[in-house]
């Protein structure tokens, strides 16, 4: 308390004492012990209200002795065990956390890291990955701003996240203890596989494969890739002290559709400590983008050779050349391209209103526009006789597919009848219709996208000239034949929308996270909160069968399913309520990145002490560590001041003593008859 304070609290004394002595002991007229003991609880009364008033506080200190903290990270990943160091690395760890002087000196705390970071967990050396960095990020948040040293049982090799060797504060000081043998053994490993997830058929892909080499001697290995028991690829590769890595760039032919599965693998005549880091499998999936055209016109023109060889310049588009009485089933093609058609396409129309094919309308001088107008509700044509040639604007706002311009409007005009043109909704113009250098409200090629239905119109014939005069100006047909490549594509998807949507991978690597999302929608194509998904998953070498409940996320569910063998799986996504079903499946293959390592990274743990002023340890180093890090200065216990203020007395403890004050003077003065 302040000496002010104090002095108040002793005039309230005073004052208090005075006022109890004038009520009643200046004037009583009975002399005895009640006047005293009224006095005394007046006394109290007024004291306790100046008490109150003056709130008095008295401040207190404690002393708190903190301690530095000493983190021990303990490598948890599955590589510490293939590395034969699991057992070493408990002993470690043992030692360090239940070390008296250590303790006495350092707030010792237990860590585990691998592809998360936990708090005081004994390590079972199980994890699928390792991520040091994250490790690290999240002691900065633990412990800010404090000056402390990490141990950190490890063998270095970090597979996911940042580089770790920068990530440490300047203020920490790290003291890596090195677990697995540093002895340098002879050691081939497909360190990485580059490839494509998607390949066309009967196209070529590559794959990129980077061999590594460790060892003090030159060797010979031969590289290969198999598909099952046939050698796809084969060659020699040779190492030595300075040719310690090679990459190998191989062209694959994609010959069946599906996830196709291959193994790439490095063979050596030396003997090797660990082989299981010489085969890497991958897989890409094949996709089969042929798509059958059918060019449809009852005249003979050349727009349509133009046109069948810009289509067929991808090699994954057939085209044929019909007329509309020769179309026998229109399920045989993606698309229809009807090339201006007049009253000999009626069946065809009518046959296609059931088919639902994607087309593409090209009209001209020789159109029936009465036959169209019967037919599709996109456009309104009303035509004279009167020709008219029509240029093209490029309308940079399109964005159903991606298209760059050409040079669509130095392009020969297009030949067509003038009228007039209304375009009802659900259309999008890649180009517009200029006359005479006069921009019009028209389109010259639109297209139109209805749930699963997708057409568009060029309202034209000469394409020809187009094609002719894109070589002329860029020595080539690229340019042109993209563009209509482009809009096949665009035709021959299809873009209907199902209520139940599963995103999934075709293959994962084994130890991977594997994790599957899933929406389902109702009947409005709105997002459905309210749906029970469950998945059957199917082993297909086993025939065991599990079954799995979705969870729900933001606008999603989702599954994990960590933790599969490697192998072949098939399964089936239900939504309960209404038994809408999704099948697929997915192959797990072979690879445990954990078990690529025959030595642990000392350059990198070297270069992490360095950094922050800290010192590589080997395990029959540990008493050492130890013994370095109770004799170090830097690290001293801190002891802190605590000051405490708390009132003299508690306000409710004040008001409890002027009730019962109050109370029992008032029943005294009643009983004896002084009211």
């Amino acid at each position: 308390m302040t000496t002010t304070t104090v002095f108040l609290l002793i005039v309230a004394a005073f004052v208090a004492l005075a006022l109890s002595f004038y009520q009643y002991l200046f004037k009583a007229k009975k002399k005895g012990k009640l006047p005293f003991f009224l006095a005394f609880l007046r006394f109290v009364t007024y004291f306790a209200v100046f008490v109150l008033l003056i709130n008095p506080i008295i401040t207190r200190k404690d002393y708190e002795t903190v301690k530095t903290p000493l983190p021990i990270l303990v490598d948890n990943s599955l590589s510490i065990q293939a590395l034969g160091q699991d057992t070493l690395a408990t002993t470690l760890y043992e030692k360090l956390t239940t070390n008296t002087e250590l303790k006495e000196k350092y707030d010792v705390q237990l860590f585990t890291f691998a592809d998360g970071f936990e708090s005081g967990k004994v390590p079972d050396f199980k994890g699928n990955q390792t991520h040091i960095d994250q490790a690290v990020q999240n002691l900065k948040q633990l412990y800010r701003n404090n000056n402390y040293p990490i141990v950190m049982l490890t063998d270095g090799n970090q597979t996911l996240g940042n580089d770790y060797v920068y990530s440490f504060s300047e203020s920490t000081a790290v003291y890596p203890l090195v677990l697995g043998d540093t002895t340098v053994y002879t050691d081939l490993k497909i360190n990485q596989v580059n490839v494509n997830k998607y390949a066309l058929l009967k196209n070529k892909f590559p794959v990129e494969v980077f061999v590594q080499y460790s060892g003090t001697k030159p060797v010979d290995a031969v590289f290969k890739i198999t598909k099952g028991n046939t050698v796809l690829h084969k060659q020699n590769v040779s190492f030595s002290n300075q040719k310690r890595a090679e990459a190998i760039t191989v062209l694959l032919n994609a010959e069946r559709v599906g996830v196709q599965t291959y193994k790439a693998t490095i063979v050596v005549n030396e003997q090797e400590k660990n082989t299981y880091n010489n085969i890497k499998n991958f897989a890409v999936e094949v996709i089969d983008q042929r798509s059958e055209v059918a060019i449809v016109s009852a005249i003979t023109h050349p727009d349509l050779g133009a046109l069948k060889r810009a289509i067929t310049n991808n090699k994954q588009r057939n085209v044929t050349i019909l007329k509309p009485n020769e179309v026998k089933s229109l399920q045989d093609y993606n698309v229809l391209l009807l090339y201006q058609p007049d009253g000999s396409f009626k069946t065809l129309l009518e046959q296609n209103k059931t088919a639902g094919i994607n087309t593409l309308t090209i009209t001209g001088l020789s159109t029936d526009f009465n036959l169209l107008n019967r037919y599709q509700d996109d456009i309104l044509f009303k035509m004279t006789s009167q020709q008219e040639d029509f240029t093209a604007d490029f309308n940079s706002l399109f964005n159903l597919f991606s298209l760059d311009d050409i040079g669509f409007q130095q392009f020969p005009p297009l030949a067509h009848p003038f009228g007039t043109v209304t375009v009802k909704s659900n259309t999008a113009s890649l180009l517009n219709a200029r006359v005479r250098n006069i921009a019009t409200d028209n389109p010259l090629f639109t297209f139109s996208e209805k749930g699963a239905s997708r057409s568009a119109y060029l309202l034209g014939e000469n394409i020809w000239k187009w094609r002719i005069e894109s070589h002329l100006q860029k020595k080539s047909f690229e340019d042109f034949d993209v563009f209509i490549d482009k809009t096949i594509q665009f035709l021959a998807s299809n873009s209907k929308r199902k209520s139940l949507v599963v995103n999934h991978e075709n293959f994962y690597n084994s130890g991977e996270v594997i994790n599957v999302t899933a929406q389902f929608f109702n009947k409005n194509y709105e997002f459905d909160e309210n749906a029970r998904l469950n998945v059957q998953l199917k082993n297909k070498a086993t025939n065991t069968t599990k079954n799995y409940d979705f969870l729900k996320g933001n606008n999603e569910y989702k599954l994990n399913l960590d933790g599969l063998d490697a192998g072949k799986y098939a399964f089936t996504v239900t939504e309960n309520n209404t038994n809408t079903t999704y099948s697929s499946a997915f192959e797990v293959l072979d690879f445990e990145i954990e078990k690529q390592f025959v030595n642990p990274d000392l350059r990198r743990l070297k270069q992490v002490a360095h950094i922050t002023n800290g010192l590589v340890y080997y395990p029959d180093q540990v008493t050492q560590l130890i013994s370095s890090l109770i004799a170090n200065e830097n690290y001293k216990p801190v002891q802190k001041a605590i000051t405490q203020k708390s009132p003299l007395i508690d306000w409710i403890w004040l008001l409890v003593i002027l009730a019962a004050t109050l109370a029992l003077e008032w029943f005294i003065r009643k009983y004896n008859g002084l009211l």
